[in-house]
Parts: structure tokens; sequence; C-alpha cells
């Protein structure tokens, strides 16, 4: 385990000499901030207990979740080739606002960067494939849990996706809403501290990398890794199951 601050830290699921498998936690960048060195990434934490760190992919800054880095330039060749040719499975959790019409289904369109809006991606014929597919896991009140498992990895392929679905994450500042999930929305006899501020159920993207299935190169077997749910996210849930389930 890795401490980034008292608040913060980084679980070790697997680690070998050929890889590491991690849950990272959300808030956290993968690398290097092109403008500014001085705020904290994953790669740079792991390289001070480490030498030579490969990353093979990448998770955004906000989302939490199971990720692997490779310890030599060999292993990254190798998990890096199956993360394109597609053999790499990746399953994620998700809250997002509503109920889809369909329980489960397939989203298959093209994904670019936004033309106006720098940073943000769009759905567009200009844009690469991408193709996600999702299944209900259950409602809870004006929100629901799914789990998603993507073929391809755009940059905000599944709060795109969502999006073009008609159901944005629960929380999502780029593609959704900015305001967190309070108890007291829900909560018919909440009772408001006077002395202090009411503690949000979630403010912070409700997307997490759940689970991770590759080949390891060395042991020459398929290796599944789960990464369970930050505290936030199981104490949204729970309070939510509480209320509407």
């Amino acid at each position: 385990m890795i401490r980034v601050n008292p608040k913060t830290k980084i679980d070790f699921i697997f680690e070998d000499e050929s890889l590491i498998v991690l849950n990272k936690p959300s808030g956290l960048l993968v690398l290097p901030d092109r403008f500014n060195k001085e705020i904290p990434c994953l790669v740079r934490l792991l390289e001070e207990k480490r030498e030579k760190i490969f990353p093979v992919h990448r998770l955004d800054k906000d989302t939490s979740g199971v990720m692997v880095f490779a310890k030599d330039a060999e292993t990254h060749k190798y998990l890096n080739g199956q993360f394109q040719q597609r053999k790499v499975e990746k399953k994620y959790w998700t809250l997002v606002h509503g109920y889809p019409k369909d329980e489960e289904g397939t989203i298959e369109t093209n994904i670019a960067g936004h033309p106006h809006k720098k940073g943000l991606m769009h759905v567009s014929q200009k844009g690469k494939k991408s193709i996600t597919h999702y299944k209900t896991i259950g409602a809870l009140g004006p929100y629901s849990e799914l789990e998603v498992l993507i073929e391809t990895g755009r940059t905000h392929q599944i709060r795109v996706h969502m999006k073009h679905l008609g159901h944005t994450l629960a929380f999502d500042p780029l593609y959704g809403s900015d305001k967190p999930i309070l108890l007291s929305s829900f909560k018919k006899k909440y009772r408001e501290n006077r002395n202090k501020v009411e503690r949000p159920l979630l403010d912070r993207l409700s997307l997490h990398a759940k689970q991770l299935k590759f080949h390891h190169p060395r042991l020459d077997k398929q290796m599944v890794f789960e990464a369970p749910l930050s505290k936030e996210l199981v104490v949204c849930v729970k309070q939510l199951k509480k209320i509407f389930g």
C-alpha cells in the first residue's frame, strides 16, 4: 500500500517480477501533468518505491479501479499487444441517471475530440469506432447501477456513450451533472446539523474499473483481477438501497 495523502491510499492487488496490479484511487492522475509536474501522479509514486514502471493503459483522473503496470519492456510489449488486439476484458461499475429502456445492450458509435470544447469527446462519424456493452444491475430511485464492458478504449468512452444513451453518470461535471448526491434530497426526515455543512453521499465521478482479465506473459495463463468499490461508492449505494430498496 502507498499513501498519497492521509486520506488516499493505493492498494496493491497483485505483484510479481513482471507486473503490478493495483486499485487506483479517484482524483489521481496516471501520468505526469503536461503543464504542472508538481501534481502527484501514479507512475511517479510507483517509481519512488520501485525501479522503472511501464504504464500499459490509462484510467481518467477521476475514475478509480483496477490497473496493470509492467516492470520491464518485454512485459510491456506483450500486455500492450493484448490491449491493442482487444484481448483484454475490461469491466466497469457505474451509477447513472434514470433507468435504461433496455436492461442490457450495446452502444456502437464513432468517438472523436469535441470541435469546440477542449478536452471533451463526442459522438461523431469522423471519430474512431467505439463499442460499449452494458447490463443493468438494478434501480436505486432516480439512479441505476450498471455493469459495463468495453471492447475499445477511447478517451471518456463510457461517459460519452452513457450520455449518448440518455443516461449520464450520476456525477460527471464534464458530460452531465456537477451536483453532488445529497442524502437530504431523498430522506424525508433528514435532520440538518446546524453546525456542519452536509457531507455529500457522492461528489466524485461515479465510475469504477471493476475487473481486468488478461493473459500473464510468464505464468502463461489467463488471470482475472478485481478491485473492490472504494468506501465512498459503497456508502452511497448502501444509503440509496436503504431509501429506495
